[in-house]
């Protein structure tokens, strides 16, 4: 029987997809080699660990904790028997938002009972096409070092594209300038490396939330610039929304506990025949204008 065990486990151990168990109280009993490289917790960190005390912190598109009883597809497939595919972000272990596709089915025992649950999990495809972009960008010299994501002349490079394809076709595009909340207090209460680390978490969030055709860039500082094409008002306003709610969902680990960060967005359309600077100063006045009302907002022009 152990060796029946050890010959399954090594089994699942050698797919490149996350697997965990766990049982009907939502304790994770086994953690394989997959799950550690997606997101990047060993099994020692999770083992024994329950699904309600939050290790992965599954949520979905608005922000809304799946981990609650009340929203939690593996207690609903434990509850009816009944198999679930969704699209959720888990807590990667450096504090970002990671897109995955969960599967989830019931555990039966010989006589039928439902035991527990299994969870299958992969990346989001869009995580490739990332990184294929992030090789070629050290290739070219555009990526920022700290948080690997592309830097500011990158991020010019594709408003240039833009705008060049809004005159010439008519294609629309807008952009998402952000401003991480209170980060000098960040850095005063916890250090420049822990700010260091919460610009990748923004970032890594940035990275692999966005569609493959938005382009995320470090603008300077604590703020980052992302060209949206083929955008209208509303589904700028929309993908704004996402990433806010998104970045506020993740954390950071500290001596002092989980570090979280909110952003401040700016959401603007171009404009036929203006300047790239003249866009990219519309939308950070639009920015501070959501650091004027509260700040964790979008604000996009009426």
């Amino acid at each position: 029987m152990v060796a029946e065990r050890d010959f399954y486990e090594r089994l699942l151990d050698g797919i490149s997809d996350g697997v965990y168990f766990m049982d009907r109280d939502r304790v994770i009993r086994y953690w394989n080699r997959g799950a550690e490289r997606i997101t990047g917790f060993n099994k020692d960190e999770v083992i024994g660990t329950a699904c309600r005390d939050n290790v992965l912190m599954h949520v979905d598109d608005a922000g809304t904790s799946l981990c609650l009883a009340e929203f939690c597809p593996a207690l609903a497939t434990i509850m009816d028997g009944q198999e679930r595919e969704a699209e959720v972000y888990l807590h990667h272990k450096e504090g970002y938002r990671l897109p995955v596709i969960a599967r989830i089915s019931p555990i039966r025992d010989d006589s039928g009972n439902i035991t527990g649950a299994v969870e299958v999990f992969s990346d989001n495809r869009r995580v490739h096409d990332m990184t294929n972009r992030i090789k070629e960008l050290e290739r070219l010299a555009l990526i920022d070092p700290l948080t690997r994501i592309g830097n500011r002349r990158y991020g010019e490079i594709h408003l240039e594209n833009g705008f060049s394809h809004l005159n010439r076709y008519g294609w629309p595009f807008g952009v998402l300038f952000m401003d991480v909340d209170h980060f000098k207090r960040v850095n005063d209460s916890h250090g420049h490396e822990t700010g260091d680390k919460v610009l990748q978490m923004v970032a890594g969030t940035l990275l692999h939330n966005l569609r493959t055709s938005d382009v995320a860039s470090r603008w300077g500082g604590e703020e980052f610039l992302t060209v949206v094409p083929h955008v209208g008002r509303n589904e700028i306003g929309i993908i704004g929304k996402k990433i806010l709610s998104l970045i506020e969902q993740s954390s950071l680990d500290t001596p002092d506990g989980p570090l979280r960060v909110t952003v401040s967005i700016g959401a603007a359309l171009a404009r036929q025949d203006e300047s790239l600077e003249s866009l990219v100063d519309r939308a950070d006045h639009l920015m501070y204008q959501s650091k004027r009302r509260g700040r964790n907002t979008v604000t996009a022009e009426d």
